[in-house]
């Protein structure tokens, strides 16, 4: 048999399609014949050709992979020897590499010290005098502890001894090279025996690779994943090196003369190690070298006659793989990772230096810093200098330079994104600038015609009202470049800036409904694939018209757009195409849920479907894939009765990647992997009972994803499962029923410890907050029954003391903490997040019960009202004040709590109301009138001291928002105690501030204490009617004030008119006419 199988893998490697066919299915039928194994194993020692040998023995490994335990224990004592042998007399380094391959799938069934000859040629050959030897002994010990790291355990302190000396051959790279990528498989494993061992060889490491480099440059990229490795699994193994390994890398990046993949490596290690461990980069004083490294990178001109792939005109010139953008993402990530303070005092000179350069790129370095700082400094830059970065980058949009104006419009672009609302006041300026900007543009530069898009439609959309004047002028502008561009890419733009500014116009875009939705329909029902990313944007900007146009115009068109998603999908495989139906299905299901109800069971298979494919996800193989096919045809034809449930779990667990990072998934799958979690939490929600029949098989197959490599996907199902608890909860409160308080306790048995776990454990800041915001949201909807697990309240209340202190997974908490003051902006957001979750609490259970745990979490809340903390941080510490104390006012034993708190808690307030931020003021003040309202007679002690508070701030206070909630706390402060407020002196310069300016929702609690003061003092009432009749005229005909509020308003109203009708009628007649008629339909 052997040499008829020597003639058949020959011959599959001739150019000829129909010989290699043939071979095929006569090896098909060899391989049924279980004296394949003998004759490939003949094949793999004895032929002549190396081609041959390596296709055996790749043949081999696939047969060894699936199918160990149907060999015979004879062939398997057999294989084991003759693959050594074969090994050691081997001289090709492809089919060595591909035996290697082979002991590293044979090592996972038979364990290391179950097959000693193998530890023994490793030994012998890895500390041979013979370079060559060596070198081969690394590869194969490489290739059989990266298939199986934690069996060699028991030989790991002996193998770093090895490590450490090999790293010191500096003249055998090959050596050198795999002895690297060896310690990085083992450093997941590693445990506290080794770890000094493992600081040791550091500093050899970094020797050895600078030699490596010199050698082999894309090896040394592969190998200095190391530094990452260690970074992820063991970061406390580098942290005496930091300072070491950080000037290598900046030595790599900053060699023009090194390969642009190598250089970007080194940028990605230190990009690594600032998200991990920011705070041991500024300890060391790391910052400013980094900087002075990265700024010459970012800022280096492209070869003469070259540009910038970022500038070029190419529709999809990619930029994320060279050294420019790899700086820009470094100072990305230290903006997200540092505190402001402290990156701006090295960063803005170096800044400045660039944007009053004559040279385009510096000019265009400095723009981009700009740009990627927006994100994590937001606050900093808000607060401290929007004006004059805004004047700087509007200024650069007048460049005589492309290049310089496109990284404006990107920072702008940044800027709206990330600065609102603040920029958004510049409306009146950068609205004509960036109208003037795109009408002037060229259509042929494409990749500057995007930059402006991205800048127009990131500042359009976050405007709201604000977008009225340019409504005309805009829509005009879309609606005649989509008649008059032949362009798809422009057209592309267009229908998706019509997106945002239909997030702003909502239903002012009623009239431009029609032209819109025509020229839509041309491209929605495109058939070729040129079209494609049009019609998938055509499909994202009518989801976002389902949820913006308003129900009365969209209605008519939602059965339309469910078939049509439904068409596309069936006709057409792509997954963008997918994801943009899944969005459309969603908004749809937010205004008409009805008319998704019959499709449900079309639209959760297509769905479910993706979230369970591997379409896209690529292992890493490095074989011929006709070997792979060969062996899968094999595997269909086999005996169904030979695959007990043992082998199918055996082969379940099976691959030849150790671990999720040997998959590469294309980025297309992930998005629709996270848009169908998206979609199916959010239909769930707005469809309620209609979904009961799949909530169980989508729930079971989101919490698959839980654990999913990408976080996007992993957000997204978190996400999910705590939509569909908030789903269930809606189907109990509308159908009362114990199966369905059964069903919301079993999936909240499962979501809230899940949504805990992954607080504690995730490593992925954003992961965190969404996780965050889920469980705050799920609380809120399903208050009380959240609880009736009597250990959730002590698991959710500890997740968020953990937060609060740091020690989460995801927070660079520890041991160089030493300056609280001071931290990156995103984390003291992350914080933000977990302290909105303590007044839900408050919220969801009797006070006595919660109380404990409240009196433990509120330092860390009174903590952040400093003066010395950030504006963000104070105002979020005088709200989260203000909620906890809002909530007790309707919890049971809620007044007796917010009594014992009021000796802690007002004169935090007090301070709070004397603050320079108007935010902090705002929230302050309302705090105090929430601690009137809960506490009551329990702090009429304190109410002369908060009234005369009060009384100094009307005289002094300018910002309309907080004086409405000064008028709304002294409401607060009578509703408490009306006994307890000199009400004559109280109400006029109470009433004399109304109508609310800003605040509307505070009108419920004007009117509300209003009417308490009319059944208690009707003659003071009396003697305010007009000011009061003004004021509810005011409110009724306000968009923003709700029906409860009118209701109450209106009682009031028709009080009024009862009982002092000539007084009433007098004070509504000096109303305008639409207020009267508003007033009087309401009263």
């Amino acid at each position: 048999m052997t040499a008829e199988l020597e003639q058949l893998l020959s011959q599959l490697t001739q150019p000829d399609n129909a010989v290699i066919q043939q071979a095929t299915a006569q090896l098909k039928q060899a391989f049924k014949d279980p004296a394949i194994i003998p004759a490939l194993c003949a094949v793999m020692s004895g032929s002549q050709n190396p081609q041959i040998r390596q296709s055996a023995a790749v043949m081999l490994r696939l047969r060894v992979k699936k199918h160990w335990k149907k060999i015979s224990p004879d062939d398997r004592e057999s294989l084991k020897a003759v693959v050594l042998q074969a090994f050691m007399q081997e001289t090709e380094h492809t089919v060595q590499h591909s035996l290697s391959q082979l002991c590293a799938v044979m090592v996972k069934h038979e364990t290391p010290d179950r097959w000693p000859a193998l530890l023994q040629l490793l030994n012998q050959s890895t500390k041979s005098t013979n370079p060559h030897d060596r070198q081969v002994g690394l590869l194969l010990l490489n290739k059989v502890i990266e298939s199986n790291p934690e069996p060699f355990k028991p030989h790991y302190c002996q193998l770093l001894q090895l490590f450490s000396s090999v790293l010191q051959d500096h003249n055998n790279p090959a050596a050198l090279y795999y002895c690297i990528l060896t310690l990085t498989a083992i450093t997941a494993y590693t445990g506290t025996d080794e770890m000094k061992q493992m600081q040791n060889v550091t500093p050899s490491l970094i020797v050895a690779l600078k030699h490596l480099i010199k050698a082999d440059q894309v090896q040394a990229c592969e190998a200095m994943e190391v530094f990452i490795e260690l970074m992820e699994i063991e970061v406390s193994i580098i942290v005496p090196h930091v300072s070491d390994i950080v000037c290598f890398c900046l030595e790599v990046s900053s060699d023009k003369t090194l390969s642009e993949s190598l250089r970007v490596k080194a940028l990605s290690c230190i990009t690594f190690l600032i998200k991990l461990k920011s705070k041991t980069v500024l300890k060391l004083k790391l910052l400013n070298p980094i900087l002075q490294a990265v700024f010459p990178i970012l800022t280096a001109a492209p070869p003469p006659g070259e540009q910038d792939p970022d500038d070029e005109d190419e529709e999809d010139s990619s930029d994320s793989d060279n050294p420019k953008h790899c700086a820009a993402q470094l100072i990305d990530t230290m903006a997200l990772h540092m505190p402001p303070e402290k990156l701006f005092h090295h960063l803005i000179p170096l800044t400045q230096a660039c944007l009053t350069s004559e040279n385009t790129y510096e000019k265009k370095g400095g723009l981009l810093c700009l740009a990627v700082l927006a994100e994590g400094c937001a606050d900093h830059i808000r607060t401290k200098m929007l004006s004059s970065v805004l004047q700087t980058v509007c200024q650069s949009l007048s460049d005589s330079n492309q290049v310089v104006r496109g990284a404006a419009l990107f920072a702008l672009g940044q800027f709206s994104e990330h600065l609102q609302p603040e920029i958004s006041k510049y409306c009146s300026e950068l609205m004509p600038l960036l109208l003037g900007y795109i009408s002037s543009l060229n259509e042929a530069k494409v990749g500057h015609v995007t930059k402006a898009f991205y800048a127009l439609e990131n500042f359009m959309e976050n405007l709201g009202a604000d977008i009225e004047p340019y409504l005309p002028t805009l829509m005009e502008t879309m609606l005649s470049a989509l008649n008059s561009t032949e362009n798809l890419k422009i057209k592309e733009l267009v229908v998706s800036a019509i997106g945002a500014i239909a997030n702003a116009a909502k239903e002012l875009l009623v009239p431009f409904f029609p032209p819109v939705i025509e020229s839509l329909k041309g491209f929605l029902t495109a058939t070729t694939e040129e079209m494609r990313p049009l019609q998938s944007q055509s499909l994202d900007t009518l989801s976002v018209l389902a949820r913006t146009i308003g129900k009365d115009v969209f209605s008519p068109l939602a059965a339309e757009c469910i078939r049509l998603g439904l068409n596309l999908t069936d006709a057409i495989d792509d997954p963008d195409l997918r994801r943009c139906t899944y969005s459309l299905y969603s908004a749809v299901s937010t205004v008409c849920p009805e008319t998704l109800t019959p499709h449900l069971p079309a639209i959760t298979t297509v769905m479910l479907l993706a979230l369970k494919s591997n379409e896209g996800i690529m292992a890493h193989l490095e074989e011929d894939k006709t070997f792979v096919l060969l062996d899968d045809d094999d595997d269909d034809e086999e005996e169904e009765e030979g695959k007990d449930s043992e082998d199918f779990l055996e082969n379940e667990s099976e691959t030849d990647v150790p671990d999720a990072a040997g998959f590469s998934v294309e980025n297309a799958f992930i998005d629709e992997k996270e848009d169908a979690c998206d979609a199916l939490g959010e239909i769930a929600f707005s469809t309620g009972v209609a979904f009961q029949p799949f909530l169980e098989s989508s729930f079971q197959q989101v919490f698959e994803l839980k654990d999913f490599p990408h976080e996007d996907v992993r957000r997204a199902a978190l996400e999910a499962m705590g939509q569909f608890c908030r789903a269930q909860h809606k189907v109990w409160t509308e159908n009362p029923s114990e199966v369905n308080q059964q069903a919301l306790q079993k999936l909240l048995d499962i979501v809230v410890p899940c949504l805990v776990e992954t607080v504690r454990t995730e490593r992925e800041r954003q992961v965190v907050m969404g996780v965050l915001e889920t469980m705050n949201n799920v609380i809120k909807s399903c208050k009380e029954e959240t609880f009736r697990n009597p250990s959730f309240l002590k698991e959710i209340s500890d997740v968020i003391r953990d937060v609060l202190k740091k020690k989460t997974a995801c927070q660079d908490g520890g041991i160089d903490d030493d300056d609280e003051d001071q931290q990156a902006e995103y984390d003291a957001m992350l914080q933000e997040f977990a302290g909105e979750g303590i007044p839900l609490l408050v919220s969801s259970v009797p006070a006595d019960k919660f109380t404990p745990f409240l009196n433990d979490l509120l330092p860390f809340i009174i903590n952040k009202a400093k003066s010395s903390c950030t504006v963000a941080e104070r105002s979020f510490s005088m709200g989260a004040i203000a909620e906890i104390l809002q909530a007790l006012v309707s919890v049971q034993g809620g007044r007796g709590a917010a009594g014992r708190l009021s000796n802690r808690l007002l004169p935090v307030l007090v301070a709070g109301v004397r603050d320079s931020d108007s935010e902090v003021r705002n929230n302050a003040v309302f705090g105090l009138g929430c601690l009137a309202q809960a506490a009551g007679p329990i702090i009429i002690s304190d109410y002369p001291m908060m009234l005369s508070v009060f009384s100094n701030l009307l005289t002094k206070e300018s910002d309309p928002k907080v004086l409405d909630n000064l008028c709304a706390a002294l409401c607060r402060m009578i509703m408490g105690n009306v006994d307890a407020v000199p009400l004559e002196q109280v109400v006029p310069a109470l009433v004399k501030h109304l109508p609310l300016k800003e605040d509307q929702e505070e009108n419920k609690t004007v009117f509300t204490c209003l009417a308490l003061l009319h059944r208690h003092s009707p003659a003071l009432l009396l003697k305010l009617m007009k000011p009061i009749v003004a004021a509810a005229g005011h409110a009724a005909g306000h968009k923003e004030v709700d029906e409860e509020t009118r209701s109450t308003l209106g009682a009031l109203m028709r009080e009024l008119a009862q009982k002092h009708a000539a007084d009433f009628q007098a004070a509504v007649s000096c109303l305008p006419a639409e207020q009267q008629a508003k007033l009087l339909s309401s009263s």
